[in-house]
């Protein structure tokens, strides 16, 4: 495990640790391993965060081992690209694996235990087409049928499963199916497909094989190679216990692990269905698999996501078996403090106007740079040094000609406070041909910067960047992607898509030493958000800057903070 995580993240107590406590206290087992086996055929979200962190953080917490295998049996869906990304999430995340296993490491292996059932009397190949398979299952009200070829002998099984092996018939045309109970209430016992034929090439086995082990077949026996005491996956997987449990039960394999289950990651407006995300990948309704948009986790990252927040999360939301769908706030919070606690503060403008300090020159009014901490909390940050002029920008939305006594801002004929620097009264504004306010004439109070003044009580605090020195670049502000809290329920991802989730600002104007940030830097704007260095667009000397989340709880994370 990595060292970076911390003792105080320790899995709560939840019925998984439970069933650990007791298994090591009775001498059922006298070690904890564990697995997280991801299919490589696209990104890792947010829902597989959860399980990286519950099935890494249990061999953390019981000085046990965590395997990461590649549950690679569909080579047609599945590339080295995602498994490179997956590598590159689990790391990322704080976690190190014991080993990295694929299932396709056990080809031969379970090639074996098929024709071991199938000497058994309990496999049969069967060349029914898939719709007439799913015709003869049945339903949940209605028992299935047996396939005319069920009863074939073990002789003629093991031929035509050679066949198979040796590319004799055709996709679809045949398969293998293990002879179970074609009346049972539970449809995945009901003589399920353990081979099919795929004539795709593999990453890692290339042509060597053309019929490939099916998930329910692979992964217990998978468990079972690698020594795994306590299996756990999500509880849409809860019938298939049973299946998982007669494959062990019916082959000469001495170690028999268990399988447990806890309630998925819900989250609202998070898409988790990998179909779904390669449509929006592919129809360019998102910029590729990170996108900050998605709950991908590289998308969370590229978002400003820290492995901490995300660690954090799923520690508060915990392990049950109670299915339920987490606000989009409760992972917001866990960011939102993070970056609190440890991002620098700049200032930036993102909708500029000029604001212009008549009396700047005068004494008491001549400052040329103001030195400002970079953590109002933590002194061990230091401080920075920021230009300061007769000619500032500052929001367009910081100013008003006239406002009610709600707005804590600056307008014509009184104060505010120019953030760490002086109180400034608004004396006039000029406008362009349409009547937009272009820039905005002060006057400065002497001797103000960073002192009460008799007399003057501004009403506000405004922030603001120095004309003659900034950074003139890029922001992104991104909102959910979604109209839909649940867009994993909608048949037409696209038609539920918000084609204003993302809103880029080309003129926001900055500090000067934000020129220099590098991808992946975080920083507090003041009065903005949250904002981190996009590892994609951003150049040395010209970094683009998104929006992580606003400095609080809003219904679009777009709409930020103003007070």
């Amino acid at each position: 495990m990595s060292d970076s995580l911390k003792k105080e993240e320790r899995i709560p107590r939840n019925f998984i640790t439970d069933i650990i406590d007791e298994d090591l206290k009775s001498g059922k087992e006298d070690h904890v391993a564990t697995r997280f086996p991801p299919e490589p055929n696209g990104y890792l979200h947010i829902g597989h965060a959860k399980s990286i962190c519950l099935n890494f953080g249990l061999a953390r917490d019981y000085q046990g081992t965590c395997n990461l295998r590649f549950d690679d049996t569909n080579p047609v869906k599945e590339d080295m690209e995602y498994v490179r990304s997956i590598e590159n999430d689990v790391e990322w995340l704080g976690f190190k694996w014991n080993e990295i296993r694929h299932s396709s490491d056990y080809f031969e292996r379970l090639y074996g235990y098929a024709l071991e059932l199938i000497d058994k009397g309990l496999a049969y190949v069967d060349e029914l087409s898939p719709d007439e398979i799913r015709e003869y299952r049945g339903t949940l009200t209605k028992p299935g049928k047996n396939s005319p070829y069920r009863d074939r002998s073990v002789e003629e099984n093991r031929a035509l499963f050679e066949k198979m092996k040796q590319g004799e018939f055709e996709e679809g045309k045949a398969c293998l199916r293990a002879k179970i109970d074609m009346a049972s209430p539970f449809i995945c016992m009901r003589d399920p497909v353990i081979y099919r034929i795929r004539y795709a090439t593999h990453e890692l086995t290339g042509d060597k094989w053309c019929i490939y082990p099916m998930y329910d077949f692979t992964h217990c026996i998978s468990d079972a190679i690698e020594g795994i005491t306590h299996s756990i996956c999500t509880l849409e997987f809860q019938d298939n216990r049973r299946l998982y449990d007669w494959v062990i039960d019916h082959i000469s394999i001495d170690h028999h692990p268990h399988q447990y289950e806890m309630s998925r990651l819900n989250l609202e407006y998070a898409l988790t269905s990998k179909r779904k995300l390669n449509l929006l990948v592919t129809s360019g309704v998102v910029d590729g698999w990170d996108d900050p948009r998605l709950a991908t986790i590289s998308g969370l990252r590229r978002r400003g996501y820290t492995p901490a927040s995300i660690r954090e999360f799923c520690r508060r939301i915990g392990v049950t078996k109670q299915e339920n769908t987490v606000e989009l706030s409760a992972l917001e919070s866990c960011i939102r403090e993070d970056l609190n606690a440890n991002a620098p503060r700049a200032m930036a403008v993102l909708h500029p106007i000029k604001l212009i300090i008549d009396n700047y020159g005068e004494a008491g009014v001549d400052a040329t740079s103001f030195s400002i901490p970079n953590h109002p909390d933590r002194p061990e940050m230091g401080e920075r040094l920021v230009s300061f002029g007769k000619e500032l920008y500052i929001d367009e939305s910081d100013f008003r000609e006239e406002a009610n006594k709600q707005y804590k801002r600056l307008k014509l004929n009184h104060e505010v406070r120019l953030r760490n620097a002086y109180i400034v009264k608004a004396v006039s504004c000029e406008k362009d041909s349409s009547g937009k306010v272009v820039a905005v004439h002060c006057e400065a109070v002497p001797n103000s910067a960073g002192a009460n003044v008799e007399g003057h009580k501004p009403k506000g605090v405004i922030q603001w960047v120095d004309v003659s020195n900034c950074y003139r670049g890029k922001v992104i502000l991104y909102s959910t992607l979604f109209t839909d809290p649940n867009p994993g329920s909608a048949d037409d991802i696209l038609s539920i898509v918000d084609r204003n989730s993302k809103i880029e600002i080309n003129d926001a104007v900055m500090e000067a030493g934000l020129k220099n940030a590098k991808c992946g830097d975080s920083f507090q704007f003041e009065r903005e958000g949250y904002f981190c260095v996009d590892s994609k667009n951003s150049k040395d000397g010209a970094p683009v800057f998104n929006l992580t989340v606003a400095l609080r709880e809003s219904k679009k994370s777009t709409e930020v903070a103003t007070n």
